[in-house]
């Protein structure tokens, strides 16, 4: 790998930043070298926000905005509304979106006409509300963003986010179970 570079769009409140912090601590572990920031102003919740992962097994000199992304992960997808999540997205890139929609519709909604760009879908809000008991679809997108991109091996990731989750929540372990638990499950459910 080279570099590889990831854009993730979510609105403040939804974890963005944190999964785009969470694949990067894993992705440290692994050996690589990795990035992680976040974009945004003074924004309130709810208002859209980018998080980037820089991703390499060589050290990484960039440090500028990602404006051609290999992939791109839509935690909210009613921004598709009113940004182009696929602004830059590398013809032979990968869209994820948590969306009920299917791949085919995404397709069709955004007019990607390129059969090399492969969308997967996963109902991420609809994970989060049944496991975690609100909408925040940021540790099941990062559950699918491993299965789809391969990027890390699923069982270190898993370990290396519970790590983080109980020094974060230390005296909560429901909330890291549950959190393990969505991000299994959305792992085990996207689809293309």
């Amino acid at each position: 790998m080279v570099l590889l570079e990831i854009r993730w769009h979510g609105r403040g409140g939804q974890g963005a930043k944190t999964a785009a912090l969470l694949f990067a601590d894993a992705a440290v572990e692994t050996g690589k070298y990795i990035q992680a920031f976040p974009e945004y102003g003074p924004e309130r919740m709810g208002a859209p926000v980018f998080a980037f992962n820089r991703l390499s097994d060589e050290p990484i000199l960039q440090h500028c905005g990602i404006k051609n992304p290999d992939i791109v992960v839509v935690l909210d997808s009613t921004l598709m509304e009113t940004i182009d999540v696929t602004e830059g997205l590398k013809e032979d890139g990968i869209l994820l979106v948590n969306t009920q929609k299917t791949s085919k519709e995404i397709r069709e909604q955004l007019k990607i006409k390129s059969e090399k760009t492969r969308i997967y879908v996963v109902d991420a809000s609809k994970i989060a509300k049944e496991i975690l008991k609100m909408d925040i679809p940021n540790t099941p997108m990062l559950g699918a963003l491993i299965k789809v991109s391969k990027l890390l091996e699923f069982e270190p990731m898993l370990e290396s986010v519970r790590k983080r989750l109980e020094h974060k929540f230390p005296n909560r372990p429901d909330v890291v179970e549950n959190n393990i638990k969505a991000i299994i499950r959305a792992y085990e459910e996207v689809k293309e």
